[in-house]
């Protein structure tokens, strides 16, 4: 073999391993671009309709943990009970059917004993106390013992104000003129103990199906926030609403545990930073709403709206007292809750 026939032999040895190599390290790099940006898509619930301050919140958090992802991880959120009422939700979060839920404290009482405890009637003196609480050493062991206990994961807490009687028969001014009424309440022992306690007798349902209960007598009432009020037209066939404040239920931004566990400690950080901004924007969008909804249905006219006094509330408290008495395994949360500043 001549000198230049070795010289073209050689170099179309070398070009070629080089192509090979070229050709193996490619490959190499775009499989490990495709695990960096491998995309979810995850499912959050709501039982709130499109444009309510909880819906906003959930938009909000979806969008945050969107955009600092890089769109790795998409939260799509489904409104409206699409997914299911409260309790067929929780459930699905349980199992990781759903991933993420906005949820009230209490439907999740008859999941977590503990969280019981946060719903109990005339407990906070006001929002901030309430806020103050959550946040606190008694928020975290709420959520601790959610995650450890019920396969549910809470990120951060949203407001949905005061809840307040409303009826189709009367003024109610005294727990005296609750005798006799039956009362729609969350499928939750708290909730109904508290109904019984004040002479009513609760009715359990699903909040799609209180509107055509109240039209047809099927209840006579129910209780509820103001844009709740408003936003489920509850108002256009329950004429009489006792502002009487007797409930403010902690909600919350909250992921299933199976859901969490899939995704990495960073991404974690994210989905939780996601949804202290989300719950910042819903708790804004509440007081904006809350106060509208009650301006809205002031002006509407028609619905006579009852204020008590400190003397008639002092009377709703002393008939809800059995409440604090027989379930005294919540006694140490409630004395915190009280001493909290």
């Amino acid at each position: 073999m001549n000198k230049k026939k070795f010289i073209a032999i050689f170099s179309c040895l070398v070009l070629t391993v080089g192509v090979l190599v070229g050709c193996g390290s490619k490959t190499s790099d775009t499989k490990d671009a495709k695990v960096a940006t491998k995309s979810v898509t995850l499912r959050m619930s709501d039982n709130q309709p499109e444009g309510y301050p909880t819906i906003l919140g959930d938009q909000a958090f979806a969008k945050e943990v969107e955009a600092k992802t890089n769109g790795r991880i998409k939260i799509k959120v489904f409104g409206g009970s699409q997914l299911g009422d409260e309790k067929s939700a929780i459930e699905q979060v349980q199992f990781g059917g759903i991933d993420a839920i906005r949820i009230g404290a209490a439907p999740l009482a008859e999941f977590n004993k503990e969280i019981g405890a946060l719903i109990l009637p005339y407990l906070y003196k006001d929002k901030d106390h309430m806020f103050r609480v959550l946040e606190g050493p008694v928020g975290e062991k709420i959520f601790k013992s959610l995650e450890a206990d019920s396969k549910i994961v809470g990120l951060s807490w949203v407001d949905s104000g005061a809840r307040n009687f409303y009826n189709t028969k009367k003024d109610v001014k005294t727990p005296e003129d609750l005798k006799g009424l039956k009362i729609r309440v969350q499928e939750s022992k708290p909730m109904m103990d508290m109904v019984k306690d004040l002479g009513a007798s609760p009715t359990p349902m699903a909040y799609g199906d209180v509107y055509s209960a109240l039209q047809t007598g099927v209840v006579d009432g129910a209780e509820n926030n103001w844009p709740s009020f408003l936003s489920s037209n509850h108002y256009q066939v329950a004429k009489h609403i006792t502002i009487d404040e007797h409930t403010r239920v902690p909600e919350m931004i909250a992921f299933s545990k199976i859901s969490w566990d899939k995704i990495s400690p960073e991404d974690q950080k994210i989905v939780k930073a996601a949804a202290i901004v989300g719950a910042t924007v819903e708790r804004a969008e509440w007081i904006k709403q809350s106060d509208a909804a009650q301006a809205t249905i002031v002006s509407k006219g028609g619905v006579t709206i009852t204020k008590i006094d400190d003397a008639a509330k002092a009377k709703f408290q002393a008939a809800v007292k059995p409440m604090y008495e027989a379930n005294t395994e919540w006694k140490e949360t409630v004395d915190a809750i009280i001493a909290t500043k």
